[in-house]
């Protein structure tokens, strides 16, 4: 049997060989390739053997860029243009008349409405819920909502990248109003992609992806009409494709030229026809559209240029080493409407492999 004082020590250097047996083992097992200390351990990105992280492809992919800070000032002429039709005391008619008025050739008849003209548009205005019931309301709702696709531009796109460099192409917009989306293809309205070239792209392995500076030339107007038509009117309106067509739709001209005959007719005698004024009622809210659209475009007269780079998270979601997905985007940069730079507001974006 063993002194007590001998039976301690023993002990004492067993446990101590235990100890250090476990920090010996500690590095890693060289035969545990899932140990994250081990070298060649394939999630370790430093490891020089775990082959690199590949970008290289086609992406699609969307940008959302709030543009409130750099609005084109010809955007808000825009929206005063479709209030207009609303907000004098005698609208809508009495924009509707100035119109008719606008359309009609010159003799008597356009003579004696102009000077009727706050006459007879309070005696059409007392029968607007005959004539256009719906045209405030609707009108109202149209300027709101080309505010809202004015401010936030949806931009969907293409990203090729191959090796350092990349080539960006935005093929159409995404439009957004009170949580309604859509997409359209600038193809569909005959319009050109934007594209910008050479982008440079660079890639660390931890996935890290950075886009570098480039310049995207907008032709903001058309974006905007592309908007008003394709994704504002057929919300208010079935059936219409154009500011033309959906004003015809909310005012009945047939009977406005009734009442406009009946009108002048209490003035002087005689109206003539009722269906001059139903003509030059129609012809006039084509012109009221197309004066609108004339708004529209003259914001393109002067260029709009979004100077961009970015920041985003390359994703491999099967773990083959490939960039699947790009998500947590970022542009910053600037908007430059003419000589006017202006900060870039809040940008994002994000894609998949195509």
């Amino acid at each position: 049997m063993l002194p007590t004082k001998n039976l301690t020590i023993a002990l004492a250097l067993a446990l101590g060989s235990v100890v250090t047996g476990c920090a010996a083992e500690a590095p890693g097992d060289p035969s545990d390739p899932s140990d994250p200390s081990d070298p060649s351990d394939p999630s370790d990105p430093d490891d020089p053997g775990v082959e690199p992280l590949d970008a290289n492809g086609s992406y699609r992919m969307r940008s959302d860029i709030d543009m409130a800070g750099s609005l084109p000032g010809q955007v808000g002429v825009v929206v005063n243009s479709i209030i207009d039709a609303t907000d004098d005391g005698d609208d809508p008619m009495a924009w509707v008349l100035d119109r008719v008025i606008d359309s009609m050739n010159d003799g008597t008849f356009k003579d004696v409405l102009e000077n009727a003209a706050p006459f007879v548009a309070g005696y059409l205005n007392d029968r607007v819920l005959e004539l256009a019931p719906d045209f405030v309301g609707t009108m109202v709702q149209i300027g709101d909502d080309f505010g809202q696709i004015a401010r936030n531009f949806g931009m969907n796109e293409t990203l090729v990248v191959n090796g350092n460099t990349s080539t960006r192409t935005v093929i159409g917009t995404h439009f957004k109003i009170d949580n309604v989306e859509s997409d359209h293809l600038f193809a569909d309205y005959g319009m050109s992609d934007m594209v910008s070239e050479q982008v440079s792209v660079a890639l660390d392995q931890t996935g890290k992806i950075s886009l570098g500076e480039h310049t995207m030339n907008v032709s903001y107007g058309a974006v905007l009409r592309m908007g008003l038509d394709g994704a504002i009117i057929p919300m208010v309106s079935n059936g219409a494709t154009n500011l033309g067509e959906l004003f015809n739709n909310l005012v009945d001209c047939d009977t406005v030229g009734e009442y406009v005959r009946d009108a002048i007719a209490s003035q002087i005698g005689f109206g003539g026809s009722a269906s001059t004024y139903a003509n030059a009622c129609r012809q006039g809210l084509d012109a009221g559209a197309n004066y609108i659209y004339g708004q529209i475009q003259a914001i393109d007269s002067t260029a709009l240029s979004l100077g961009m780079s970015g920041q985003a998270r390359g994703i491999d979601t099967n773990n083959d080493r490939v960039v699947d997905k790009i998500q947590t985007g970022t542009w910053s940069g600037t908007a430059t409407y003419g000589s006017s730079p202006a900060p870039l507001g809040e940008a994002k974006f994000f894609g998949e492999r195509m």
